[in-house]
């Protein structure tokens, strides 16, 4: 199968890495309030994309009142992914920093199914 024409730009520019932000809106709720689940997709997530965890998946639950919920750190072995869930309306932001190349656009469709969610977005950034 050939490259994306994102891959084919990406490669061409001699970019560095590749930033990938995530919106997922009307998540599962539950999913969002469940450590172990944000960790099932965490994994699930790097495996999607092609991508080697390093180390532990870091999942804390701080903040106040509407800010309050859970947040997520993973490094991987080519950058890292950040999770925060707003679970007043059941919303996850993901961000996603590589410098080896990965499918935004998977990313953001694998996001939308396993949070159940009812529609997202995402949107790239070539560094170089």
């Amino acid at each position: 199968m050939g490259k994306s024409p994102l891959e084919t730009e990406y490669d061409s520019q001699e970019c560095w890495g590749i930033v990938a932000s995530v919106n997922v809106y009307g998540c599962n709720a539950e999913y969002i309030k469940a450590p172990e689940k944000i960790k099932e997709y965490v994994t699930e997530l790097c495996e999607k994309i092609g991508m080697i965890k390093h180390g532990p998946t870091l999942v804390e639950r701080f903040a106040e009142g509407a800010l309050e919920g859970y947040s997520g750190f993973q490094f991987i072995e080519t950058s890292s992914i950040t999770l925060h869930f707003d679970e007043t309306e059941n919303r996850a932001f993901i961000d996603i920093f590589s410098c080896k190349y990965f499918d935004p656009e998977l990313a953001r469709t694998f996001s939308l199914g396993f949070f159940e969610g009812t529609s997202a977005s995402v949107v790239h950034l070539l560094r170089s």
